[in-house]
Order: C-alpha cells, then structure tokens, then sequence
C-alpha cells in the first residue's frame, strides 16, 4: 500500500470505529482486525501502520467526531506530512478543502470532561488516561519468581510482588515462559487490586464477576494453589477461557461457577456467609484503562453510566451477603470516576453499618473517600478504584 492508500484505509477503519463504538458494536482492536480479514494485499507493515494511524487518529480527538475523515484531519492539523497525503490521487483520500469540517481535539466529550473534573481529575492529568501503555506481567509465584526467572528481556520491577514491565508490544505471547504459565499479561494496577484482597492459603475465597480470570489467577498464587477459589460469572464465553489459563498456570483449585444475571442469589446461595475474602471487580465504565481502549470514552453516555452504576450497587450487596463476619471483600473498578467509586462505597457503608472501610494497603495510590485511587499520570498504571472493607 502507498502511504496515501494507509491513509484512506485509516478513514475507512475509523469510520467503522465510530459506528461500533456508537452502536455499542466490536471494541477498535477486533474491528480493525475484521477491516483487513478480507484485504490480503495489505502486508505487515500496512497494518502496523493503519492500525498506528488509527489509534493516533482516536487519541487526539475529544468529543466524537462526525467522520472518520474528520478525525484523520484532526490529527494532520499538527503533522504537514501527513496532510500532503491527502491529494486526491488513486487510493487517495480527496484534497482537504477550506473550511472542511475537522475533529475537535481535547480529553472527552464536554459531559464526560465535566464528570472527570468533579472527580478530581483535570484536563491536564486526564490526558494521561490516552498515552499509550507499556506492558505488565505478573510472574506467576505458583511456578516461578522475578527475581530468578529468566526472560528473553529483562523487565523493568513493579512496585507490585510478582510485576515486571515491557515496552509496547513485546512479544511474550510467543515466549516459552507465557506458553508454560510462568508469566501473565497484566496491568500493575489489576495486579494491586488482586493484592489488595490479601487472599492467604487454606482459605475460602470468591471472586465474584471473574471474566476470563485474570485477577483469579493472581489469587490463585498468593494462595499459594491451596484452599477453595471459587470463580463467577454471568457470561459462559469469559468464564470458559479460565479453564485452560488455570490448568497452564498450575492452578487446580479453582472453581468456576456460571450465575444466571438477575437471579445470581440461587447459585451463590451455598456460598453465603462462609467466604473469608470476596473480591467484586464490578463492571464499569473502563475510564481507567483509555491508555489501551481509547474510544471507549465515545461509547459511555450518561445514561449508560448510570446504569453501570447500578449494577455495582447490585454486585456489590451480592458480595457482601458471601462474607463471613470478620471477612473481607475489596471493591474494584477500573475506573477513575467517582460514580463508579467513591460514591458506591460511601453509599454501600451508609447502608450497611455492619461493615467498615480499612486503608487498602497498596503501595502506590492516593486516597479517594474511603478507598483508594491509581491514576496514570501519577502511578503510571490504569486507572483504578480500590476499597478493601471488612464485616464486622
């Protein structure tokens, strides 16, 4: 492909971005996948550099653009090179027109700007949330340790146990060590957040929205593969693909248990009051991980947030109703938004004067209300809410 043909390619992408993130379709990744599935002339070096010019396209506009194109202008206003290539010549996007309507650059939609700023997050540091992310592993502790495992790289030390650090892109998926379940792609800040549950050997320990296993996983170590972890989901898809990462990590003890969404109570009920810990990583609004998933911020409304909301709360009160007295349950979002943490758990210990909040004890973070936050600009991680509370 002619660096003008990647540039028509990156407007064609992006405009099918746009109608995916606005119909609540594909995420970026699997629709710029699905975009050159049938366009096998398109090499290596073609897709690296569409799928680079798209990514950057997203970062740099703010509110939702009305095109594909308008976002790619938005991004050659401040690279000339980049302009000159729309010049209209075969497989090239038109000339720009005076005038032509371009993306409005910034952090958000104004909506979204004003929540983020009410949550203490301001313009300057909210940008932060849209720089690309480097990569974390988590050394699996059942089968290996940092500090004697070796790597085709060496990786920058985390401040969480077991976290190592790559630049983008890092091909560990190939390496023998990820292929044998020494090592597990994860953010530092959802490694913190497994950590933050303290989860000891010999005990009961619920992990309530699961997904594919990634926290699960972390718990599974720091239990050191011994006493009862039990998994849960309402999505089958997500929950099956923990079965084979838990038999590669050396993980036998784990449990997966499916809930129906709605009338989670009649599978959890044999669990209620026996769990030592609960970890509820609730579903959120994905604020805090923009670095990876940036036109994610074009996708949430404010009706949508509400609603995610909601299902926290849900969650939440399915949580505690697991938990032994004297245990404890951690609350997590990835999320930076105060709706989605501060709030549900200043709301949640209102309710429900049988609990109280305790310092999450996490190495990195600021607190926020009775949790704690991590925020990229300061922690260089996702952004996270985590509140460790404990029944009394």
């Amino acid at each position: 492909m002619t660096p003008q043909a990647r540039v028509q390619a990156a407007i064609e992408v992006l405009d099918a971005v746009l109608a995916a993130a606005q119909g609540q379709g594909a995420p970026a990744e699997r629709v710029i996948s699905e975009w050159f599935r049938p366009r096998r002339f398109a090499g290596s070096k073609d897709r690296r550099a569409v799928r680079g010019l798209v990514y950057a396209a997203i970062r740099v506009c703010g509110p939702v653009p009305v095109s594909g194109r308008a976002a790619l202008l938005r991004l050659a206003a401040g690279d000339a090179a980049l302009a000159a290539l729309f010049d209209g010549t075969r497989h090239a996007p038109a000339p720009i027109e005076p005038g032509e309507a371009v993306a409005e650059g910034g952090l958000a939609p104004d909506w979204l700007v004003e929540r983020l700023a009410a949550s203490g997050i301001d313009a300057a540091s909210g940008m932060a949330l849209l720089e690309r992310a480097p990569l974390d592993v988590r050394v699996n502790a059942l089968k290996a340790d940092r500090a004697t495992l070796e790597l085709p790289l060496a990786g920058e030390w985390l401040a969480s146990a077991q976290g190592l650090r790559f630049p983008a892109e890092t091909p560990v998926e190939g390496w023998d060590a990820f292929q044998d379940g020494r090592i597990e792609v994860q953010d530092l800040a959802s490694q913190l957040g497994a950590m933050a549950l303290g989860a000891m050997p010999g005990e009961t320990v619920v992990d309530m929205c699961a997904g594919a296993g990634g926290k699960t996983l972390a718990l599974a170590a720091d239990m050191g593969g011994r006493g009862r972890l039990v998994a849960c989901d309402v999505a089958r898809d997500r929950l099956a693909r923990l079965a084979p990462r838990a038999a590669r990590a050396g993980a036998a003890m784990i449990e997966s248990l499916l809930l129906d969404a709605g009338h989670e109570h009649r599978a959890l009920a044999p669990l209620a009051g026996l769990a030592d810990a609960v970890l509820v990583d609730a579903p959120c609004s994905g604020s805090g991980t923009w670095r990876r998933s940036p036109e994610g911020r074009w996708r949430l409304t404010p009706g949508e947030l509400a609603r995610l909301a909601a299902v926290q709360a849900h969650v939440l009160g399915l949580g505690a109703g697991l938990v032994r007295r004297g245990g404890r349950m951690v609350f997590i979002t990835c999320s930076v938004l105060d709706e989605e943490g501060k709030n549900q758990i200043d709301r949640f210990l209102a309710a429900n004067p049988g609990w109280r909040a305790e310092p999450a004890g996490l190495p990195l973070g600021e607190a926020r209300g009775a949790g704690t936050r991590l925020v990229p600009h300061r922690d260089h991680c996702d952004g996270f809410f985590v509140a460790r509370l404990v029944r009394l």
